[in-house]
């Protein structure tokens, strides 16, 4: 155990608040952490001098070993996608019943709104008889190796605290992201790439840069963004005329410098910032080659429908650049792709983004098994809340035939890494508003997930502020029947 730093040091010591902090607050939170892991994490608590990515044990044996969470930033409307209503198409234009609605609050419609029916037609794919849209012809080749959840529930029904409760569990910036949480108890199995990567396309997100944020965990345990083209972390290459060895001379003596400085101070910061240094001298060999596609096989780049420098194949490549990330190691790899948030024209707008992320959705899970890699990779796929069953209409705004939000029920789903395939679990109403069979929260969906990844989710926790904190807060069950 990392002992108590003494509060004097060659008379009276420098103190910062980060200091105050790290020593008494997270200090003695320390000998509590221990105690509370004790036979799960035993690497858990690190000297300055350990790598803070190394792998670390589990609590018990995992399914999973690596995630890939496909986010469809602005919520897919799973009335267009998913989860077809008759009894929609029998109401359709008409207000829908009261008793339904009361006591319900929405963005941007009123609640007496007229039913909306589902714009498209659906039909059963596979052995296991699932149901999808026709928007979603790609998935269905490979529906028999997910399982889709059409009762998922969230706390939240405005995008920004939305999309951060379903990163972070919980609807304010300042939590620890699930990645965040992941390369903090379990490290990674990548020596020189980060244990948590960020991939975009599609536009902004709403939640913005606190979804990839660590929080109040050491910093080292942030997401790492990476950009779409070219190095992917701006000054990852060294300038015309500077060697390799004279950058190794400027890290170890900027090294040196920091250390001491810790000895000093005691600012965790100052632990984030060595790690840094040398996680970026060890991506220097290893990013380049990692961008470059060149090595991929075109039938690969097909399959993904993946075009390098191309702008409108960027989820496309990003779900590529996944792979290649997760079989070199990285714990896990958030992929956002916005544009899903459609108050107008549901039918047009759900048709767009389909186009753009089905086929290499479904070429990930696919590929993903062909490499023997699916079995031990979790992939989720979703996005913050639901869209409602009611339309949006207003002259005033320019709207028409759209869907508001929705947080009482919605669909992802899921694949691989311990994840029962070929199923549909849980069910909503026939007017597709509230669900009456196997709710998932969003804490139950985090629960499920670090479960298959060898974690109890109520054991992972960091004391900060006086009290332990964990991804799951003080909520969250096991969903069971996802489990093969």
């Amino acid at each position: 155990m990392k002992p108590l730093k003494p509060m004097l040091h060659s008379g009276l010591r420098s103190l910062t608040r980060r200091h105050f902090f790290h020593d008494c607050g997270l200090g003695l939170g320390r000998i509590g952490l221990a105690s509370a892991l004790a036979g799960g994490f035993p690497n858990l608590l690190r000297t300055a001098s350990a790598n803070p990515l190394a792998p670390r044990d589990t609590h018990y044996g995992a399914k999973a070993k690596r995630v890939v969470f496909l986010f469809m930033a602005g919520a897919p409307s799973q009335l267009e996608l998913f989860d077809d209503k008759p009894k929609l198409r029998e109401l359709d234009g008409k207000p829908i019943p009261p008793s339904v609605i009361a006591g319900q609050r929405y963005a941007f419609i009123q609640p007496d709104a007229a039913v909306l029916a589902p714009c498209f037609p659906f039909a059963r794919h596979g052995q296991s008889g699932a149901e999808l849209s026709d928007r979603l012809p790609h998935l269905a080749k490979v529906v028999d190796e997910i399982a889709i959840v059409k009762s998922v529930t969230t706390d939240q029904f405005n995008h920004a605290p939305a999309q951060l409760f379903l990163n972070t569990g919980h609807g304010l910036p300042g939590r620890p992201a699930m990645g965040s949480w992941l390369s903090y108890g379990i490290g990674s199995e990548a020596d020189d790439l980060p244990s948590f990567v960020v991939l975009k396309s599609g536009g902004s997100l709403s939640g913005g840069a606190a979804m990839w944020s660590a929080g109040f965990l050491p910093g080292s345990h942030a997401g790492v963004p990476f950009r779409e083209s070219g190095d992917p972390i701006l000054h990852v290459s060294n300038p015309a005329g500077y060697d390799a060895r004279a950058q190794r001379d400027s890290l170890d003596l900027i090294g040196k410098m920091n250390r001491r400085e810790l000895g000093t101070v005691g600012d965790p910061e100052i632990e984030t910032r060595l790690d840094a240094y040398e996680m970026a001298w060890r991506m220097q060999s290893a990013a380049p080659g990692l961008m470059d596609f060149a090595d991929e096989p075109p039938e690969t780049l097909a399959l993904y429908g993946a075009k390098p420098g191309d702008p409108k194949a960027a989820f496309a490549n990003q779900c590529l650049l996944a792979r290649r990330l997760l079989e070199r190691g990285t714990r896990m790899v958030q992929v956002y792709h916005s544009g899903w948030d459609h108050h107008s024209q549901v039918a047009n707008g759900v048709t767009a983004q389909a186009k753009q992320v089905d086929q290499a959705s479904a070429a990930l899970v696919a590929d993903l098994k062909q490499r023997g890699l699916l079995e031990d990779t979790l992939v989720v796929w979703g996005g913050e809340f639901g869209r409602t069953p009611m339309v949006e209409a207003s002259a005033a705004l320019g709207r028409s035939l759209g869907r508001d939000h929705h947080p009482q029920a919605f669909t992802m789903w899921m694949a691989g890494g311990g994840i029962k395939p070929g199923i549909t679990l849980g069910a909503n109403d026939e007017l597709g508003f509230h669900v009456v069979e196997d709710p998932v929260h969003v804490h139950d969906l985090h629960a499920t997930l670090l479960h298959l990844l060898g974690i109890d989710h109520t054991k992972l926790t960091y004391r900060y502020q006086g009290r332990d904190f964990r991804l799951t807060d003080v909520h969250g069950h096991i969903v069971r029947k996802l489990l093969a």
